[in-house]
């Protein structure tokens, strides 16, 4: 079984005006997390979004050291970037689909939430990944995974990040040392 979990592609990351924004590297991949979410969803697949929240003037946090403020709690920073963040909107409400919200606190969708109890609950075995930074929140969430004994597939046109190097760096992990299947034009037919 297969679970596709969508990170962190929302307004403070993403949209010109975001806190953090990958700006148009973030915004070139929105046509193609919308489409492999949709495809999914239409094929009855569990699908998660793990989203980035944290509490205003939490000094504790230790990203607060590293990033300014973002993906607050309540704010226009955490809603699903454009054509994701509606499509979300219609499938969630109308309870289309197998689709799940996961607020998460730490780079990687598996620390601190029930990600992984979730997916072993539904015998999902292999993980795709989409969303943003490739090098930061998708690069840990995928070594998580692998540590975890699930395949992973990352979508290298549904990923991106502000540093094209790190991008780089990050899809030649995943295939090199985490063993990934890194794709594109996802479903093709090697998958």
């Amino acid at each position: 079984m297969k679970g596709l979990i969508v990170i962190d592609y929302t307004h403070d990351f993403v949209a010109d005006d975001g806190k953090l924004t990958c700006g148009e590297r973030g915004q070139s991949i929105e046509k193609r997390i919308t489409e492999i979410t949709k495809t999914f969803v239409e094929m009855e697949q569990y699908v998660v979004f793990a989203v980035d929240v944290h509490d205003e003037n939490d000094q504790f946090h230790p990203e607060s050291k590293l990033f300014p403020a973002h993906n607050i709690r309540g704010t226009k920073g955490r809603k699903l970037f454009g054509q994701l963040g509606e499509y979300f909107d219609k499938v969630f409400h109308e309870g289309l689909g197998r689709i799940e919200w996961m607020d998460k606190t730490r780079y990687s969708a598996f620390t601190g939430t029930k990600l992984e109890l979730k997916l072993r609950e539904r015998g999902i075995t292999e993980v795709h990944l989409v969303g943003v930074c490739t090098d930061i929140c998708v690069l840990h969430t995928a070594v998580d995974a692998y540590n975890k004994g699930f395949s992973i597939v990352v979508h290298r046109d549904a990923v991106e990040t502000f540093n094209p190097a790190g991008h780089d760096w990050a899809l030649s992990h995943f295939e090199n040392t985490l063993g990934a299947i890194v794709t594109e034009n996802y479903p093709n037919k090697k998958d």
